[in-house]
């Protein structure tokens, strides 16, 4: 169980913490895994009551969580912990009402859940500071983007960690608390089978995608600025490929997990210059189909501009310069209104020296993490009947099975318990953030200067041609 503490949670009334943040705290409440004193308290502008904010609560969280895991005795109990207090938490003298509202208590851990927009995270830091709401115990939780650029990240770290020790800096990247991700640490360092081939001299080359049929819904004013690059890329796909590639640590705790994701980063080979022409694609969503419906074009969608040139594809030849990797391309790639929905890591091996047999395809090691968890390893093996025909087949781990008497966690039920824990091994430290955008900044520079117009492709396709045919002058191809 947990310790106690009070959870403040600015943006309160947001589709994260209604879709997302409440039914995670509502699992760690029916599941005991709450202190009896963790109280949480939703902040936003809306002038609602605390009956009225409950109401809205339940009606999203019995949207979110599963009927056989919903009760109506387990919500009462658990909303006797949710209070609600109306509050503009870019005005300062907001925060001293919230001070009074709150009393003492300096010596109660609380967590500041700042599922905002990121132009809030410096003032609301400084309003803490200012209402004296911003001592040892206080911890700080950021929801990525973290900046738009490296000098904004630098800007805003700087900012945060003038009020809070990086020790109290939770810098969340949701993806690092999926089971599947988690597990892929236990693949690679908990077992001897994979170590001597985990590397240059065995792997031909690694597949990184995160695809959704999805659209920008009701985000398209933040994701018209932002892109593919910045939403996507940036955070979610360099933290999976830093996993892929990162030493083992001396220790599985939070900095020397963290010291061995930061040198990955630093390894890898900037993209500078008409370098992008070469090493990326980018892409824009025209008018399609998915699942027998018509998509608009992405120029369309609501408050995004007729003449947008923001990409919602990406894709990037990604390499690391160091002894382990030297050599092996990482193929990293992310789009709204694909084919279909999924998030994958491929790491395909180099076939084997000698083709004895006529039919014979590399060994891949394929992981999940998308609609389903799962990870499997494909195999040559012979098919059934007379002579050798070799057919790939797949030893599958599927996780949900494999432990199907345990419910699966979603990744911010462990992210918000590990934060009320004290516990950032699965979080994000400043140099992190600044070395990923480091490597990201020069191709946002290269685009503007070389890549302006995105490339096109049909809303329930695979992404633009250029994105096929940039992998495959290389000899290769993407695993759909």
């Amino acid at each position: 169980m947990s310790i106690s503490c009070d959870m403040l949670v600015f943006g309160g009334t947001g589709d994260l913490t209604l879709h997302k943040l409440l039914p995670a705290l509502y699992h760690l409440h029916r599941d005991g895994r709450l202190h009896s004193d963790v109280r949480i308290l939703a902040l936003a502008r809306k002038k609602l009551d605390r009956a009225g904010y409950l109401a809205l609560a339940e009606r999203h969280c019995r949207a979110q969580v599963a009927r056989s895991d919903f009760s109506v005795d387990t919500w009462q109990a658990f909303a006797q912990r949710l209070d609600y207090f109306a509050m503009d938490a870019s005005q300062r003298g907001e925060f001293v009402r919230l001070a009074h509202h709150l009393g003492s208590g300096d010596r109660r851990v609380r967590v500041y859940y700042l599922a905002t927009a990121p132009d809030l995270f410096e003032p609301i830091a400084s309003h803490l500071e200012s209402a004296g709401l911003a001592g040892e115990n206080a911890r700080i939780v950021l929801e990525k983007p973290i900046g738009h650029s490296l000098e904004s990240a630098q800007a805003i770290n700087a900012a945060i960690g003038a009020v809070f020790a990086e020790s109290r800096i939770y810098r969340i990247d949701h993806y690092l608390g999926k089971e599947t991700v988690q597990n892929l640490m236990a693949l690679r360092f908990a077992n001897a089978l994979f170590e001597p081939i985990w590397r240059a001299g065995h792997i031909d080359h690694v597949q990184i995608t995160v695809a959704e049929t999805l659209g920008v819904e009701n985000r398209g004013g933040y994701y018209d600025h932002a892109g593919a690059m910045r939403d996507m890329l940036q955070n979610h796909l360099l933290q999976l490929l830093c996993l892929v590639a990162m030493e083992a640590p001396v220790r599985f705790d939070a900095e020397s997990v963290r010291n061995e994701k930061v040198k990955v980063l630093q390894a890898l080979k900037p993209i500078t210059g008409m370098d992008v022409l070469d090493k990326t694609v980018r892409g824009q969503y025209g008018a399609g189909q998915i699942g027998g419906h018509d998509v608009p074009a992405y120029y369309f969608e609501p408050s995004i501009d007729n003449d947008s040139d923001t990409e919602t594809f990406v894709a990037v030849q990604a390499e690391i310069d160091n002894w382990r990797w030297a050599g092996v391309p990482f193929y990293l790639r992310t789009g709204k209104r694909m084919a279909r929905k999924r998030s994958e890591i491929i790491i395909t091996f180099k076939p084997v020296p000698h083709l004895l047999f006529k039919k014979g395809e590399a060994n891949r090691l394929v992981i999940r993490l998308q609609p389903e968890e799962c990870i499997g390893l494909q195999l040559m093996a012979k098919a059934p009947g007379k002579g050798m025909q070799l057919e790939p087949v797949e030893l599958d781990l599927n996780l949900a099975h494999a432990f199907s008497s345990s419910r699966r966690w979603d990744a911010y039920e462990r992210l918000l318990l590990d934060v009320i824990e004290g516990d950032s091994t699965l979080f994000m430290r400043r140099d992190e953030v600044e070395a990923a955008w480091q490597w990201v900044d020069p191709i946002l520079r290269g685009w503007q200067g070389h890549y302006r117009k995105p490339r096109p492709y049909p809303a329930g396709s695979d992404g633009p041609e250029q994105a096929h045919q940039f992998i495959e002058r290389q000899g290769r191809g993407w695993s759909y």
